[in-house]
């Protein structure tokens, strides 16, 4: 076997690997399926970050003919390894981020207020829920002040990508 076909097939194998321990912290009664509503947390565990359409598209296309309420690993392992490898649903780079930020802060004061940031969350584009709303504000809000100040917010949300 060629060295390329090796090191390719390593590849292959860390990525099940990742996907496996991703699935198996969700697979509650340890039968190789979790709840169809978990399958996005699993796949923002996995370093993917992809929008509600794309989402929805990823369980569709891994849900068995008949929906149970439940995704199976055998069903889900091909799907996943795919995304991975693409590199599909990569998280937006941290000037991006920041960037989309600035917008919203017409006077360029560093930070928003949290009216101003729940409105254009949940108003605008593809809105958030009013759970993912909460979710977000615990991490982005600073409790002292009340306000966001979004390059800290924008620096704790994006990582270094390793790949």
């Amino acid at each position: 076997m060629s060295e390329d076909k090796e090191s390719a097939e390593a590849i292959v194998s860390e990525v099940h690997k990742k996907i496996r321990a991703a699935f198996d912290v969700f697979d509650h009664e340890l039968n190789k399926t979790v709840d169809v509503r978990e399958i996005g947390t699993i796949i923002r565990s996995l370093g993917c970050f992809p929008n509600e359409g794309e989402l929805h598209d990823v369980i569709a296309e891994i849900e068995e003919e008949e929906p149970t309420g439940y995704i199976r690993f055998e069903k889900f392992l091909p799907t996943m390894t795919k995304v991975l490898m693409e590199r599909k649903f990569r998280p937006i780079p941290e000037d991006l981020l920041l960037q989309a930020f600035e917008v919203l802060d017409k006077q360029k004061k560093g930070h928003l207020e949290l009216e101003e940031l729940t409105k254009y969350m949940t108003q605008e584009g593809e809105p958030f829920t009013q759970e993912e709303m909460e979710e977000m504000l615990s991490a982005a809000m600073d409790p002292d002040k009340n306000l966001i100040f979004y390059k800290d917010f924008v620096s704790m949300m994006t990582l270094d990508d390793p790949r």
